[in-house]
Order: structure tokens, then sequence, then C-alpha cells
């Protein structure tokens, strides 16, 4: 395994000094990082992070539901799935202009990334349509826009990168092997070959998963270990703690250790190093020496606003003032 070498300080080590990225990541090599005393998976974790990274930058993202509810989707913690009890209202496709809209505030309020999600299979053409023109209007503001509409095939891959779209998200969620624990309409091998058809795209890949669902230690490391050993790893690496919705099948799911999520996040950190790691949905049931952990952990990015789609979030302020607190700073830098 590899321990990311020593630093000398706060900023990016040079190319020449960096541990160079692995591809070979195994379900055994991650268990044995998420075994290690708590202090030396931090202390690699940490060393790792600031040869890439400035450990006290943190990239800030916006996510909005452009069209909520109605997914025929199974997905157990998705309070969007058709199939689920109390699932949300379906909605329509929100119009360019208010996303629009949504961007500039997300803009103005010190957002680098605006991103967009739908909860579809897969898009629709006259959807997509419709997408491509919000991807072209948030990028003429200035902002890197990141889209997750379900799967994608080849020519709609190309069709959002033509029209601009720096990243895609499409998580795994867990291991291959809990995954049918998980979800039942769509496989495994669909998900990576939406992935693939991305990356052969030129679009960046997001794409990580969710802790607390049921799995166990090999699982999060199984899922860990699909993700670095990727042919490329993702561009950005979501980590989500799963959030309990009343209505779905895990709302009354065991609530994980704080310190095991923080052992994930280290564990991504050392298996992807040059990957902006990310604290997604979950942050509004941390405590704020929870998320200062994980970024001592080697998380270095954030979603930024009130709400994740259909879940809370920390407000604003709350995000704010922890930053201030650390004597960190929001970061600009493309991920």
């Amino acid at each position: 395994m590899a321990d990311g070498g020593a630093f000398s300080s706060s900023l990016p080590s040079s190319d020449a000094s960096r541990p160079m990225p692995r591809h070979d990541w195994t379900r055994a090599d991650i268990e044995q990082l998420l075994a290690l005393p708590f202090p030396e998976l931090m202390y690699r974790a940490q060393t790792t992070h600031r040869a890439w990274f400035d450990p006290t930058e943190i990239q800030i993202s916006t996510l909005l539901s452009i069209k909520t509810g109605g997914c025929p989707e199974d997905c157990a913690y998705c309070p969007q799935s058709s199939r689920h009890e109390e699932s949300v209202k379906a909605e329509k496709l929100m119009a360019v202009e208010k996303v629009l809209v949504e961007a500039r505030r997300a803009r103005d309020a010190g957002a680098a990334r605006f991103c967009m999600g739908a909860a579809w299979r897969s898009p629709k053409e006259r959807d997509l349509d419709t997408v491509c023109q919000m991807i072209e209007g948030v990028k003429a503001m200035g902002l890197e826009t990141c889209v997750t509409l379900g799967m994608l095939d080849a020519e709609q891959s190309a069709r959002l990168r033509d029209a601009g779209l720096d990243y895609y998200n499409h998580n795994l969620d867990t291991s291959p092997e809990y995954y049918g624990e998980i979800i039942t309409t769509r496989t495994y091998q669909e998900r990576l070959d939406t992935l693939a058809n991305v990356r052969d795209a030129g679009i960046n890949v997001c794409c990580g998963g969710i802790v607390g669902m049921g799995e166990d230690e090999s699982d999060r490391a199984g899922l860990l270990a699909t993700l670095a050993s990727l042919p490329k790893h993702p561009e950005s690496v979501p980590i989500n703690l799963l959030v309990r919705v009343a209505g779905t099948p895990l709302a009354s799911a065991e609530a994980v250790d704080p310190i095991d999520f923080v052992r994930v996040i280290a564990a991504a950190r050392i298996a992807m190093p040059s990957s902006h790691v990310r604290l997604a949905a979950g942050r509004e049931n941390m405590t704020d020496e929870a998320q200062t952990l994980c970024f001592m952990a080697g998380a270095n990015s954030i979603f930024y606003g009130e709400r994740l789609l259909t879940t809370p979030n920390p407000a604003a302020t709350r995000d704010r003032k922890l930053i201030d607190r650390l004597g960190m700073r929001t970061s600009m830098a493309k991920a």
C-alpha cells in the first residue's frame, strides 16, 4: 500500500515528489487501510493530501434538483423513487430561466461549480435539449458545470460534452457485492458503462457512494477499491452519509459511527490522491468536529446551500463560520 510520502509545507508538492496514483487497488488493500490505528490512518491521509492539494482550501459546489420525483428506479435510500411510500411528488423539468437564476445566486455566494440533478432513469431527447441549454447558460456565467441525469449512452454523452459540460455525476453507491441489496432496477455494470461513455466523451467524472446503508466494512472497501481501480480515477469523489428518509426502505438503518465515516474519507484520499474528495449528503447530521476530522482526513470539497436534491444541507452561514474558525478558505480552483 502507498502511504503518501512525507511533506514539508502546506503547499502541494512538485510533480516529481508526489506519490503517483495506483490503479491496482484491491478490496484487501483498502480493508488494511481501514483497519489501521486511527492516528496512523490520519497521518497517511494527511501526507497524501498535502502532496496534491493545499490542505487549507475547500472547494464549494452547489447542487440543484432540476427535475424532482417520479423516478422509476427502486434505490432503497431515495425518496424520489415512485416505488416507495411517501415518495416525493413528481415535478416537471424546471425552466431554463429559473435554473439560471439559481446558478447566478450560487455563483454570487461563492460556488465554483453548479451541479444539476434530474430524477430520471435516462434522459429523453427533448429533455436533453433543455439540459444542454442549461449547461450553456451556466457555463457562460463562469461556473463549472455538472449534471446527474441517470444512465447515458455514447451519443448522449457526446451531446453533453458539446454543450460544454465539465463533469458528469453517476455514483456507484456501494460495492458490487452489496449493490443488489440496494437497487434491483439497474445493474452495476450499467453504471460502469455510463461512466465509460462519459469518460470516452472527454467529460470529467464525478463518482462516489453512500455510507450507512447496512453495508459492512468490507463493502465500503469494495466500493473504494472499484473506484480506485478504474483506468482513470474520478476527478471528484462524493462520499455521502445516508440521510434516513421516512417512507424509504432504509428509513430505520443504523447510524454510522462518525469515526468510521472519517476512516472512509481517509481511505478514499489515500487511494485516489489526485481526486477531490467531497463531503456530500448527510452533513446536516454531522457535528462541526466530525466535519473537521473529515477535512483533516483529506476531504476538500463540500456542497453548499440549504438542500441537496431533496434532503437538508447545513445552512451556508454555518459552513462559512466553520471554515473561518478553522482558518481555511474556499477555492475556485478546478477539480
